[in-house]
C-alpha cells in the first residue's frame, strides 16, 4: 500500500538496463512505457534509511528537449537573418516521435523520490534539468526543506562503480546545466544568422558550390581556419636545393654510413671544396666512441583527445566514429566513462585491481601477470580537470567478446594503453662515434634496448635495434670507401591530418573533449575538407574560399581566439563564477557587431566566390519553360538542385537527392510553367512537380515544398484528386498516388512515407475511375492489357479494387521505396494488412484536414 515510490532516470535505454541489473542484482521486471524506445525496470530494495522501496528505474534518449526560434523566426525567408540575435527562443522536444516527455509525465505521477543517473558530464547535468522540469509536477507533495530530488555521480556502468554511487547521491549541478544552456543559445543565434545570410546570398549567384547549405559556426569554422591555414602554407612554399656530403667507411668488412656533422648547404660550390679536401684523404680517424643511457617514458593515462588522436592516426577510425564506438563499449561496460580531460589517476583509485582482470587474457595477460608479480610501476601523475578518471578497460574481453571490428581494435587500444601507464619506461643505450676526415667531422650512432619497458605491450612505440653499430675504438684509422655529394630539395608540410587538428582544437580552446569530434564530422559533411589519405584533411575549393573571405573581412570570425574566450566564460558559469546573461549578452553583442559588418563587407568576400565559381547563369543546362517568360529555364545540378531562369532572374527549388527531367512539356493549369518529373530511380518512387508550385504554394492548405502528387487542385490531371486510390496503409496522413508514369512496372505510391505498391506489369496504361469500392472505399483502377489476362474470364482488360477483388489482387506487390528524401520520412509499418483501410477513398475522409496535416519538407 504506502511503499514510497523512487524514479531513477538514465541517459540511454541500455544504461537504464545495465544500473537496474546492478542494484536490482538481476531481479527486476522490465515493461514497456510510452514512449517507443524506452522500458521501465521495477525493483524492490532499501533506499536512504528506508528498508524496502519501489523502485522505477527508466531513461531518456539523450537531450529531451532542444532550441529553436518561435514561429515565423524558422522561416528563412520571413526574417532578416540579423534579427536571430533578439528573436525569441523556445524548447521543443528533441525528438517528437519518442514522446520522451509525455512517458516522463506519465511515469512521475505519486512518485517520491527522483535519482538522476544522467552521464556526468556537463550535458549530462543540463539533461538531468530537463528531466526534472517534466517530472517535478506529478511527484508527491513534500514537506519544505526534504531534499526529494538526488544525483548519482558515477563513472563506469561497473558493480563497484554503481553501488558507491547509489550510497553517495548528491544534488544536480544548476551552473553546470545552465553553461549548456548558454553554449546552446550562443551556437543556435550566431550560427543560423550567418549560415542563413552566407546560403542566400552565395546560393543565389553561384551554380556549383555543391553544398546544400554555406554554414558558418562559432567552433567549425574556426576549426576549417586551421586546415586551410596548412593548405595556404603548403600553397606558399618554394622548395629549395641544398646538397650534403656521404661518406661510407669500411669497419670489419661491412661498410657503415656516416653523417656529416655539417648537415645540409644550400650552396653548391661551397660542398664540392668540402668534396676535393676529404677525397685527399683516404682514411677516417674515430676521435671519440660515445655511450648514454636515455629512457623513452610511458605514456600518462589515457583521456578523450589522446584516444582520439590514436584512434585517427593509429587506427585509422574518424573521431565521430570514434566517439560512437566508445560511448557503445561504454554502455556495454567494457570501459570507463569515455568523455574526460583528466590525465591523472586520484588517490583511491584502484589500478591494481583493474590489472587484475586482465591476468588470465589470452594476448595480454603475460605481461600483467608479470607486473602483478612486483614489475608495476606508479603512473606518472597528469592533469587533474576533476571531472571522470582517465578511460581504462572495466572488463576483460576477448576479441569474440566485442564482435571484432573497430570496436575490438579501439577496445585492444585502450587497455594497452592502461597496462603500458604502469610498465617501466623503455631504455636503451644510445652510442655515438665522432671521426675526423682531413680536419671534416663525421659522426655515427646505434641504439641498443636494455629494457623495452611499456613498449613490450604498445608494440608501435618500440625502438627498433638499429643495425648494430661495429664495434669502433677510439683513436684507430678506418678506410673511406666512398665518397657521394648528394643534392636534395626542402619539401613543404603535408595537408593537416586529423590528429594534428585535434590538438589545435585542443590547444586553443576549440570545443570541450565531447564536441571536437562533432566540429571536424561538420566540415567533412559540408563539403569544405574532404579526408585524403592517411586520413590528412584537404580543404576544397569553397572551404579555402570561405575562409579566406573571412579573413579579408573579419580575421577573428575564422581564429580560434574568440570561441577560447567565450569557452572560458561558459566555464565560469559552470564553476558559479559568472552571471548566465551577462556572458550571453556580452558574447551576443559581439557577434552582432561583426554580423552586421560582415553583411555590409560581403562583396570583398563575393571577390574571391567570383574567382572560383561560376555564376548561375553559367552553370546548368536548358530544361523546362518558364511558365512568366517562356524562356527555357537552365537546371543546376550540383547540390541544392534548382532552376534557375535568367531571364527573370529568379531561382526555384527542387525536390534533391533524386533525378530531375522534363515531363512530356506538359504544363501547370495554374501557371504555365512546365512540369518536372523528380524521381528517386527503378525500385523509388517518382512524381511530377511544378516548379513555380512547389516554391509558391497555390492553395492556402499547401505548404511550400508540394508536388503534384499532393496538390489539392480539383481537376488538374496530375493533382491528388485525380490519382489518389486510398488512404496509405502505413502512415496517418498520406494516400496511394497512382504514378501515371511507371508503366510498364505500374506503381503507386504514398505521397508521404515510403510505401509502394506494384501492380499490373507490364499493362498498356492503369487509369483511376470514378467508382468507389463498397467494401474498402477504394478507388476502382482500370487496366488494358496487349495480351490475354491470366484472370478468370480472360480478356485484355480489367476494372475493379485492387485490394478487394481476389482476382486483381494476385497482380500487386506491397514494397518499400528506396529514398533517402526527407520528403519520405521512413515510418515504420504498423503491420495492417493489404485490405484495411475501409472507407479511406475518395469517399472517405476528404482531403481538407488531411491537406491541414501536410508536414513542412523544409526545416
Amino acid at each position: 500500500g504506502n511503499m514510497k515510490v523512487v524514479l531513477m532516470v538514465a541517459e540511454k535505454p541500455s544504461l537504464a538496463s545495465s544500473i537496474a541489473k546492478i542494484l536490482s542484482h538481476g531481479a527486476m521486471h522490465s515493461r514497456k512505457g510510452a514512449s517507443p524506445a524506452c522500458q521501465v525496470h521495477e525493483f524492490v530494495g532499501p533506499f536512504r534509511g528506508d528498508s524496502s522501496v519501489r523502485f522505477k528505474m527508466t531513461s531518456v534518449c539523450g537531450h529531451v528537449m532542444s532550441l529553436d526560434f518561435q514561429g515565423r523566426y524558422n522561416n528563412w525567408e520571413a526574417v532578416d537573418p540579423g534579427e536571430l540575435f533578439g528573436a525569441p527562443v523556445i524548447k521543443k522536444e528533441a525528438n517528437p516521435s519518442l514522446h520522451i516527455d509525455t512517458f516522463l509525465q506519465l511515469e512521475s505521477r505519486g512518485v517520491d523520490y527522483l535519482v538522476l543517473w544522467l552521464d556526468c558530464d556537463k550535458e549530462g547535468e543540463n539533461i538531468c534539468f530537463e528531466v526534472i522540469k517534466a517530472v517535478q509536477p506529478g511527484m508527491k507533495p513534500h514537506p519544505p526543506g526534504e531534499q526529494t530530488l538526488y544525483r548519482a555521480r558515477f563513472s563506469s556502468i561497473t558493480d563497484r562503480d554503481i553501488h558507491q554511487a547509489m550510497k553517495q547521491l548528491g544534488t544536480p549541478n544548476r551552473n553546470e546545466a545552465l553553461s549548456v544552456d548558454a553554449r546552446q543559445d550562443l551556437d543556435l543565434r550566431i550560427g543560423c544568422a550567418f549560415t542563413r545570410f552566407q546560403t542566400k546570398f552565395f546560393q543565389g549567384k553561384y551554380g556549383d558550390l555543391d553544398s546544400s547549405v554555406i554554414s558558418y559556426g562559432p567552433c567549425q569554422t574556426p576549426t576549417l581556419g586551421f586546415c586551410v591555414d596548412r593548405h595556404d602554407k603548403i600553397q606558399g612554399f618554394k622548395p629549395e636545393s641544398y646538397w650534403q656530403l656521404q661518406v661510407q667507411i669500411r669497419c670489419d668488412g661491412r661498410s657503415v654510413q656516416l653523417e656529416w656533422e655539417r648537415g645540409r648547404i644550400f650552396d653548391k660550390e661551397v660542398v664540392q671544396v668540402f668534396m676535393a679536401c676529404i677525397k685527399q684523404s683516404k682514411t677516417a680517424r674515430a676521435l671519440s666512441v660515445q655511450q648514454t643511457e636515455k629512457t623513452k617514458p610511458r605514456p600518462l593515462p589515457l583521456n578523450t583527445v589522446e584516444m582520439l588522436r590514436v584512434a585517427s592516426s593509429g587506427l585509422n577510425i574518424g573521431p565521430q566514429h570514434t566517439m560512437q564506438i566508445a560511448e557503445r563499449l561504454y554502455t556495454q561496460g567494457y570501459i570507463s566513462y569515455p568523455r574526460t580531460e583528466t590525465t591523472h589517476f586520484a588517490e583511491n583509485f584502484d589500478i591494481r585491481g583493474t590489472l587484475k582482470e586482465h591476468a588470465r587474457h589470452p594476448s595480454w595477460g603475460g605481461m600483467v601477470a608479470s607486473l602483478l608479480g612486483g614489475n608495476m610501476q606508479k603512473p606518472k601523475k597528469g592533469h587533474d580537470a576533476g571531472d571522470h578518471p582517465p578511460i581504462t578497460p572495466t572488463r576483460c574481453a576477448t576479441e569474440s567478446d566485442i564482435g571484432g571490428g573497430d570496436a575490438w581494435r579501439l577496445y585492444q587500444y585502450i587497455t594497452q594503453h592502461f597496462i603500458a601507464t604502469v610498465c617501466p619506461d623503455c631504455s636503451y643505450i644510445q652510442t655515438t662515434a665522432r671521426f675526423d676526415i682531413n680536419g671534416e667531422h663525421f659522426s655515427c650512432s646505434g641504439k641498443t634496448v636494455t629494457d623495452p619497458g611499456y613498449t613490450a605491450v604498445m608494440t608501435w612505440q618500440d625502438i627498433s635495434d638499429t643495425e648494430r653499430m661495429p664495434i669502433i675504438t677510439k683513436g684507430q684509422t678506418y678506410d673511406v670507401a666512398d665518397v657521394k655529394m648528394a643534392e636534395r630539395q626542402t619539401s613543404p608540410p603535408a595537408f593537416l591530418t586529423e590528429s594534428e587538428l585535434i590538438s589545435l582544437m585542443e590547444k586553443h580552446g576549440i570545443g570541450t573533449d565531447a564536441s571536437i569530434s562533432v566540429h571536424i564530422n561538420n566540415i567533412c559533411e559540408r563539403n569544405y575538407v574532404r579526408v585524403g589519405p592517411g586520413r590528412q584533411l584537404i580543404p576544397t575549393s569553397l572551404g579555402i574560399v570561405l575562409v579566406h573571405g573571412y579573413q579579408k573581412i573579419d580575421a577573428d570570425l575564422v581564429l580560434p581566439t574568440m570561441r577560447s574566450a567565450v569557452e572560458q566564460q561558459l566555464n565560469l558559469i559552470a564553476a558559479g563564477k559568472a552571471n548566465y546573461d551577462a556572458v550571453l549578452s556580452h558574447a551576443l553583442g559581439i557577434f552582432e557587431r561583426k554580423y552586421e559588418y560582415f553583411v555590409q563587407c560581403v562583396s570583398s568576400m563575393d571577390e574571391l566566390f567570383e574567382v572560383s565559381f561560376s555564376k548561375l547563369a553559367d552553370s546548368g543546362r536548358p530544361m523546362s519553360r518558364c511558365g512568366l517568360c517562356r524562356h527555357f529555364m537552365k537546371f543546376v545540378q550540383a547540390k541544392p538542385t534548382r532552376l534557375y531562369c535568367q531571364h527573370c532572374d529568379k531561382v526555384y527549388s527542387l525536390p534533391q537527392n533524386g533525378t530531375i527531367k522534363l515531363y512530356k512539356e506538359l504544363k501547370c493549369p495554374l501557371d504555365d510553367f512546365e512540369l518536372v518529373l523528380w524521381s528517386t530511380g527503378a525500385r523509388g518512387k517518382s512524381t511530377p512537380v511544378c516548379p513555380y508550385c512547389y516554391n509558391h504554394p497555390p492553395f492556402r492548405d499547401m505548404k511550400k515544398g508540394t508536388s503534384c502528387g499532393e496538390c489539392s487542385h480539383p481537376t488538374c490531371a496530375h493533382a491528388l484528386s485525380q490519382n489518389k486510390v486510398c488512404a496509405c496503409l502505413e502512415c496517418d496522413q498520406g494516400f496511394l498516388v497512382l504514378d501515371a508514369t511507371s508503366g510498364p512496372k505500374w506503381k503507386m505510391a504514398c505521397n508521404k512515407c515510403n510505401m509502394l505498391v506494384h501492380f499490373f506489369e507490364n499493362a498498356n496504361r492503369v487509369s483511376t475511375t470514378d467508382e468507389l469500392c463498397p467494401d474498402c472505399g477504394s478507388v476502382y483502377l482500370e487496366a488494358a492489357f496487349k495480351t490475354q489476362l491470366p484472370l478468370p474470364g480472360g480478356g485484355t482488360e480489367c476494372r475493379g479494387c485492387v485490394f478487394c477483388d481476389a482476382a486483381l489482387s494476385s497482380l500487386v506487390q506491397v514494397h518499400h521505396a528506396v529514398s533517402q528524401h526527407p520528403m519520405y520520412h521512413r515510418r515504420r509499418g504498423r503491420g495492417r494488412g493489404r485490405r484495411s483501410g475501409r472507407g479511406r477513398g475518395r469517399g472517405g475522409r476528404g482531403p481538407k484536414d488531411k491537406m491541414a496535416q501536410l508536414d513542412a519538407y523544409f526545416v
